[in-house]
């Protein structure tokens, strides 16, 4: 079974824009948001904590099972066409 990791740059709003879209495809078995497994280095008692540079959109791990590589393709397809239309950057980790 074919699983697609996503990397979303984006807002709350959109990861789960995407994760909607993604879950009415025919065929898609899961679509879940894991947890962020990078260690964030960032110190709340720091000097550049709270400037605008250290405040973005938010990162989302999305994780999608597909029961063959067909679907898999139509999934990837159709959230590259999503995170352009809705301006956010978006990552496949690797090819299934």
């Amino acid at each position: 079974m074919p699983t697609l990791h996503l990397r979303l740059t984006g807002g709350d709003d959109d990861a789960r824009t995407l994760i909607n879209l993604l879950t009415s495809l025919d065929g898609i078995e899961h679509v879940e948001e894991v947890d962020d497994l990078m260690p964030h280095m960032d110190d709340e008692d720091s000097s550049s904590a709270g400037l605008t540079d250290d405040i973005g959109p938010g990162f989302h791990a999305i994780e999608v099972e597909a029961p063959n590589d067909t679907t898999a393709r139509r999934a990837r397809e159709a959230a590259e066409a999503l995170a352009r239309d809705l301006g956010v950057a978006l990552e496949i980790v690797d090819e299934p």
